[in-house]
């Protein structure tokens, strides 16, 4: 069957989501109001230089080079002005009081996590810049409850977190700088530079999670914990607003509202350029719009998850009812991606207006699963976009995914439909293949529509594999019309033919 657009369900996520937009009302805090003065100190920052100067040549080039990467960074220390206790006693006494807004005003602010509580709105002025602390310390990043790759643990705190919160806020013209970079926090993601290499902790956690150990005792404190932290994570809240600021130079994935309810991202400027830097990870959340957003991301624009492996089914709660519109992705890796820590399933994505315009983009909508991973993927409409560049594939699934058919969870996509993908008028999107669809043999991809595409600068033949039920109309690639058809596709092979 064909998963047609549903402007009922479409219109009720909106009715959800669109009002959290509305002006809060109640007592502003300014935190440089002298009632907190005694609150802001002089703080020791730590951070990290190279030897030789930044880096001259690409991330790749980089890794690659043994020479650089195998020196010890040096080591700085600095004195700053901490507003941190000022801005947590400002959202306190606003929480208190029944909730208001902490203002923040033209100037530099240096802190370390911040707990938003309910009923309060974060708000930077035009001209604010917050900057966090580069030390890497529970000094600054408490322990906190968290969900880290969709694995509970108790990690370093989100820089800006939110547990169990209702009607909370980040907005205004101002810059979120997480002040990360190759130097600082970075390092652990690889273990280059002599810091120890992140992937022993991720998996441990990974086997904790294999082991159903009891999540409140998966502790990560400053003694161990090389797991760098999301910028903005909002756990089990309702009602999120994140409006227009500016999220720069994030250790790690920059806004990950997880099991919450009613979420709306609107006009932010997402610019980090580094590693693991998903944009937005709406993660087992129901009623999300993510609309006039710019993303400039060294990974996911947006990455749309529900839990991994045994933590995704254990919570059993999928990403359910979005809409994305209106966006601009252009840098990263993936556009849209579904996955991969997708355990917990997803349905009902509405995706349209967006345009692709990254140079590094290599799918603009991509589903990541696999028999570990398995999870239901579920009626995804994206339709009426620009592809400028997509260096893979328009449409891209592999259900062969880093642990691919090795797993007993199969995975379940079906109902998928892309209307009206058009290359950027004389341009080329520079593809391999058109679409990249493969699918199990037990678990085959179902209901894939492809509608009024015209596709231009594709170099190979598609390659689809066990897709019951492939309908094609009007899709036109480097000026050939397409037939129009309906197959069942096994081996790829046929896939070819019948594109």
């Amino acid at each position: 069957m064909e998963f047609t657009w549903n402007q009922t369900l479409y219109d009720d996520i909106i009715s959800h989501t669109e009002p959290l937009a509305k002006e809060r009302k109640g007592k502003h805090y300014d935190i440089t109001s002298s009632r907190y003065d005694a609150l802001v100190s002089v703080e020791e920052e730590e951070f990290f230089t190279h030897p030789d100067g930044p880096y001259p040549g690409s991330k790749a080039e980089l890794k690659k080079d043994k020479e650089y990467t195998g020196k010890r960074l040096v080591r700085h220390t600095h004195k700053v002005p901490y507003y941190g206790k000022a801005i947590q006693a400002a959202i306190d006494e606003a929480a208190k009081d029944g909730g208001g807004v902490v203002e923040l005003p033209e100037g530099i602010y240096y802190t370390g996590a911040l707990e938003l509580k309910s009923g309060v709105e974060l708000h930077l002025c035009y001209g604010a810049q917050l900057c966090f602390m580069r030390n890497k310390s529970n000094q600054f990043y408490p322990v906190r409850f968290s969900r880290w790759e969709g694995v509970e643990c108790k990690n370093f705190s989100p820089f800006i977190y939110a547990n169990g919160a209702e009607n909370i806020a980040v907005t205004g013209d101002g810059t979120l700088d997480g002040c990360a970079d190759e130097f600082n926090w970075m390092p652990w993601k690889f273990g280059f530079f002599g810091e120890t290499d992140q992937e022993i902790q991720r998996q441990r956690l990974f086997k904790m999670s294999a082991d159903n150990t009891d999540p409140e005792s998966r502790v990560f404190d400053d003694t161990v914990s090389t797991l760098r932290p999301p910028f903005l994570q909002f756990y089990r809240c309702k009602n999120v607003l994140v409006q227009d600021v500016r999220i720069a130079n994030s250790p790690f994935w920059e806004v990950n509202p997880v099991l919450c309810e009613n979420v709306l991202i609107k006009g932010i400027h997402v610019e980090t350029n580094l590693y693991n830097n998903d944009g937005i990870d709406p993660e087992s959340s129901k009623n999300v719009l993510i609309e006039d957003c710019y993303f400039q991301t060294g990974d996911d624009c947006i990455a749309i998850k529900s839990g991994r492996n045994n933590d995704g089914r254990r919570i059993g709660v999928p990403c359910e009812n979005l809409i994305i519109r209106n966006n601009t992705f252009s840098n990263g890796h993936g556009g849209i991606t579904i996955g991969s820590e997708i355990s917990g399933g997803v349905k009902n994505v509405f995706a349209e207006h967006n345009s692709f315009d990254s140079p590094n983009l290599d799918y603009p909508v991509r589903f990541k699963t696999n028999a570990q991973r398995g999870g239901h993927l579920e009626n995804i409409y994206v339709r009426d976009s620009v592809v400028n560049k997509s260096r893979i594939s328009v449409v891209h699934c592999d259900f062969f995914y880093e642990e691919g058919e090795n797993g007993p969870y199969m995975p379940l996509l079906r109902n998928v439909t892309l209307d009206g993908f058009q290359t950027k008028p004389g341009g080329s999107i520079d593809a391999k293949y058109p679409f990249y669809l493969r699918g199990f043999q037990q678990a085959p991809i179902q209901n894939v529509t492809f509608h009024n595409m015209n596709l231009e600068g594709v170099a190979g033949a598609a390659i689809l594999e066990n897709i019951q039920h492939l309908r094609m109309e009007n899709v036109t690639i480097n000026g050939v019309r397409q037939e129009d058809a309906t197959v069942d596709i096994g081996e790829q092979s046929a896939a070819e033919e019948a594109v």
